[in-house]
């Protein structure tokens, strides 16, 4: 074995052992929560850790079959994790109140911005 390819394969286990930390970071941080959006934030950094991990297992076997599986679930990881953050932004969208003028405020106010008399 040469020197670049035994260079190659420590870089590698090293990458491969970085990989499964963060795997065992990533298994607490769902554990524990605290809260839902910890938790899919979390299940984000889990799909991107699969795809290291298959990327690690492509390198080490010099084989580029896992390219298009990792593309996919690149795909899937992004995927989920809009229509996650869509669900909590709708979620915790503040409720919509009617002010006295029949105009709808966020904020709480009656639908006005406090500029009596100005145009808009």
């Amino acid at each position: 074995m040469s020197v670049p390819e035994s260079v190659d394969r420590v870089l590698l286990t090293a990458a491969v052992v970085v990989i499964i930390i963060a795997g065992a970071g990533l298994l607490t941080r769902i554990w524990r929560g605290p809260s839902m959006l910890d938790r899919a934030i979390s299940l984000d950094v889990c799909a991107a850790l699969i795809i290291a991990g298959l990327g690690a297992k492509s390198a080490f076997a010099r084989d580029p079959f896992y390219f298009p599986i990792m593309l996919v679930l690149a795909f899937l990881g992004f995927t989920g994790s809009v229509g996650i953050a869509r669900f909590i932004a709708v979620r915790d969208r503040p409720a919509l109140r009617r002010g006295a003028d029949g105009t709808e405020s966020s904020d709480g106010r009656d639908g006005n911005d406090g500029r009596e008399g100005e145009a808009r």
